[in-house]
């Protein structure tokens, strides 16, 4: 657990959708304030079967000491919605992160076209609530399996009533048939920036849209790795260096970096460990970097100071980390 943990407490918990509840965490009695967080932003949540879990949060970034998340009973749960549908409680003192934000909007964009599917509302209903609030043009475009499993309708039904905006719902059995996204995305100007926030196959059904639209400036925020093999001039021996601590450790074919350090005693902050929450990232002070993450941007992964050590790996001798 890192320096910045936060002591939380659960105050309330609410059903939101099948398979779909809603956790708000407010600071402790006595317990410092939360950090204000921006729209896009997650937390982790460090739960009492040992499992660290990354969430995003939903509600305004305008709300003051509070946080709250949207959580899917994921039906291959490997220990944490699940225990947290089955478990958690109203009252439970629960641990969490200081917000992270690998998903931020963009100030300048013109018009902004929100796309979730599922659970992915959660950190694009926080976007469009904060778009509207400073009159700024934004749509949201929601797709579900049903109605039954679209959490926060009404909340964004309210919204555009009363803020202006746009919300279109697409759901598959209704309609029959998955979302054609080129069809719901065409006909915008190609400078308006996208979004999207939901399962693989529908992040990678709007990248192939957006590209076949000629739309540029797409942002996308995944749950789950999509695989990314090592390069093909990625070492698999290498030597790291740990500039703070002066251990040197050898990492040999199999190693994964975050797993070496954890075998060390080094104390890394880390959750999906999948190279999708952006919790381990590392600074970087010397080496190449073979980055196998989708946090990072292209222009961050070219600037070669910051890897996701859960995943990514080495492309020089040598690499020194600030640790």
């Amino acid at each position: 657990m890192s320096n910045d943990t936060l002591a939380a407490l659960v105050s309330q918990i609410r059903y939101e959708a099948e398979g779909i509840i809603s956790i708000e965490l407010r600071p402790e009695p006595g317990m410092a304030d939360f950090p204000a967080f921006e729209a896009g932003s997650h937390i982790n949540l460090f739960l009492p079967n040992g499992m660290v879990r990354s969430y995003s949060l939903y509600n305004s970034a305008a709300d003051n000491n509070r946080y709250v998340v949207g959580i899917l009973r994921d039906k291959k749960s490997r220990g944490g919605s699940e225990w947290v549908h089955k478990q958690l409680r109203v009252g439970t003192r629960l641990p969490i992160s200081t917000p992270r934000n690998n998903f931020p909007l963009h100030a300048h964009a013109g018009h902004s076209v929100l796309v979730a599917g599922g659970i992915g509302i959660t950190p694009v209903l926080c976007m469009f609530r904060q778009l509207l609030q400073q009159g700024r043009s934004a749509e949201l475009i929601y797709c579900a399996r049903s109605r039954q499993e679209a959490a926060f309708i009404e909340e964004i039904e309210t919204l555009v009533e009363e803020l202006g905006g746009a919300a279109t719902f697409r759901f598959d059995e209704e309609e029959g048939t998955p979302p054609n996204l080129e069809q719901l995305l065409q006909g915008r100007d190609i400078s308006a920036h996208f979004y999207g926030c939901g399962p693989a196959p529908m992040l990678e059904a709007l990248e192939a849209s957006c590209a076949r639209l000629a739309y540029h400036n797409v942002h996308i925020e995944r749950f789950a790795l999509v695989d990314i093999a090592a390069s093909e001039d990625a070492r698999s021996c290498y030597m790291v260096e740990l500039a703070r601590s002066g251990q040197t450790l050898q990492i040999n074919p199999g190693d994964i970096l975050l797993e070496r350090l954890e075998g060390a005693g080094i104390a890394v902050e880390c959750s999906c460990r999948e190279g999708v929450c952006g919790s381990c990232e590392v600074a970087v002070l010397e080496g190449d970097i073979d980055h196998r993450d989708g946090v990072l941007t292209k222009a961050e992964k070219a600037a070669n100071n910051t890897m996701m050590i859960c995943v990514s790996g080495c492309k020089s001798n040598r690499l020194v980390l600030d640790l």
